[in-house]
């Protein structure tokens, strides 16, 4: 059975746009896969601890010396790496905020970014230990950043998903959303883009 992972990062919830996208995005993979089963991680209400020295020191501890709270928040990583293992495909909302990723993705990738589980470092560099898959990232923002050559969010998303071994990637922009004379057709575009993916 088809397994589709939704990431879901709006603060707005499912009113957020990137939300809205990935509901049309999920739309069409039920409609070519009616077994498959989508499984939803929301990053804003799962409320995922931002990175401090309690974390760092939970995933580095070795397993017979860990704290139960500590084994508690390993069990948590443990669960979202098994989630994106298990899926076929991703779709990630990614609005941006203030130039960059909601800080509850931020929190996201550090739980999964563990040495010797989903990378490892070798001779020749980081190697990703996830098997690869195809991953869409829906990008939304009140302005236009992409053909202007300022954005950083991306890039870095691209980045760290390579580094855990998701390359994979497609993105779907959605631009100007708070601009009056574009917002309604970047939307439309990136909607019609949904489409032509199934």
């Amino acid at each position: 059975m088809a397994n589709l992972l939704h990431i879901k990062s709006s603060i707005f919830g499912d009113s957020g746009k990137s939300s809205q996208l990935a509901t049309k995005f999920i739309d069409d993979w039920k409609m070519q896969n009616p077994q498959g089963e989508v499984v939803v991680r929301d990053l804003v209400a799962d409320d995922l601890p931002h990175l401090d020295s309690f974390v760092i020191s939970a995933l580095t501890t070795p397993h017979d010396e860990r704290t139960d709270d500590q084994q508690a928040l390993v069990d948590r990583s443990d669960e979202l790496i098994a989630e994106i293992k298990a899926a076929d495909q991703i779709v990630m909302g990614v609005p941006m905020y203030n130039f960059a990723v909601p800080s509850q993705m931020k929190s996201y990738f550090d739980l999964l970014a563990r040495a010797g589980v989903t990378f490892n470092y070798t001779e020749n560099g980081p190697v990703g230990l996830i098997g690869d898959k195809p991953v869409y990232l829906i990008a939304t923002r009140g302005g236009l950043y992409k053909e202007n050559g300022i954005d950083f969010q991306i890039p870095f998303v691209q980045q760290f998903l390579s580094f855990i071994g998701l390359n994979s990637v497609e993105v779907i922009y959605a631009e100007g959303l708070n601009m009056a004379d574009i917002s309604g057709s970047s939307y439309k575009e990136a909607y019609q883009q949904i489409g032509s993916i199934h």
